[in-house]
């Protein structure tokens, strides 16, 4: 029960202090005499809406101060424990209100929030009035009147300390079963790495092998164009040789006139057929080396797509695959 009420300039009342004793308290006077201020300021210091306007003029603030005795098993206590807040006994509530709108609320002397405050009201007070909320009527606390009335808060409490116990329980359960079917998750993808992995056969090096042979393949299909020009110009139907090998013929058979003018002449010109023959040999084995398989390169092109695939999907580099393969199948 509430047991005093200390008013400080609040609209036309400049100090007020009303002790209150156990049964019936009925204050009454006439229209103006001041009823409504004392509900208001009640109302105000169990959380209700602050209003500058409430301040008594000239006045920088206003306060109110309401103490109440409550069982020890009361609601209310439950909401100081919720709030941590001290609780030695009485509930001392104020709620300081400025003239700019501004407003402090404590509870046994602690700092609080409003909404704290509006919880502690609700389970101290109810207020009946024309234009005012009433627990009668409000869903919310029909249960609630309902087992006080029939004496059952005690059990409710039970039954209610058993439900968040069950709550918790089933949480837990949940996430143990979320955890379990991650798990499940985790290992159909790791049984899927292991079986793709061990399909691609990944080998530490292999990108590198891979793209040098890729290189040089494309390298040799503008190098064997080259090629083929300067080996049709050296033993094709561009060489030089049928010429040079029918000049040798003739000068040879004019070398019983003349040895000392034909036979160096011979010479050199026998060189030079040596010479572009041993270029022929060169160039033709050059453009075979550079003949290859267009599927080889086909192929190539594929296996390193797979890889690097591969490596961008579980992460790291290409040459990381095979110790990839190696830990999925550990995990396994």
């Amino acid at each position: 029960m509430i047991s005093s009420l200390s008013i400080r300039d609040i609209v036309l009342i400049e100090r007020l202090d009303l002790a209150l004793s156990d049964g019936l308290t009925v204050l009454t006077g006439e229209t103006g005499a001041g009823k409504s201020i004392l509900l208001d300021a009640l109302s105000l210091a169990l959380g209700g809406r602050g209003d500058g306007a409430l301040v008594r003029h000239g006045e920088t603030k206003g306060q109110i101060t309401a103490v109440f005795d409550v069982a020890l098993d009361h609601p209310a206590r439950a909401v100081l424990a919720a709030a941590d807040i001290a609780d030695e006994g009485e509930l001392i509530v104020k709620r300081v209100q400025m003239a700019d709108g501004r407003t402090r609320a404590t509870i046994n002397d602690q700092p609080v929030s409003v909404q704290t405050l509006r919880a502690l009201g609700a389970t101290l007070v109810e207020l009946h009035g024309q234009h005012d909320d009433r627990a009668l009527v409000d869903p919310a606390s029909h249960r609630t009147l309902l087992d006080a009335f029939g004496g059952l808060t005690a059990k409710t409490q039970a039954v209610g300390a058993l439900w968040r116990v069950w709550r918790t329980v089933l949480g837990d359960a949940n996430a143990e079963r979320a955890r379990l079917e991650a798990a499940a998750k985790e290992a159909d993808f790791i049984r899927h790495a292991v079986e793709e992995l061990t399909a691609l056969r990944p080998e530490a090096g292999e990108e590198a092998s891979l793209s040098e042979r890729r290189t040089f393949m494309m390298r040799s299909e503008k190098i064997a164009g080259d090629l083929a020009e300067a080996l049709d110009a050296v033993g094709g139907g561009s060489s030089p040789v049928p010429s040079l090998a029918a000049a040798v013929r003739r000068l040879e058979r004019r070398a019983g006139e003349a040895q000392d003018l034909v036979l160096p002449a011979v010479e050199a010109i026998d060189l030079a057929l040596d010479a572009l023959e041993t270029a022929r040999s060169h160039l033709e084995a050059a453009l075979a080396g550079t003949a290859f398989n267009p599927k080889e390169l086909e192929q190539i092109e594929e296996r390193l797509f797979a890889l690097r695939a591969a490596a961008r999907k579980y992460g790291g580099a290409v040459d990381d695959l095979p110790k990839v393969a190696a830990k999925f199948s550990a995990d396994l």
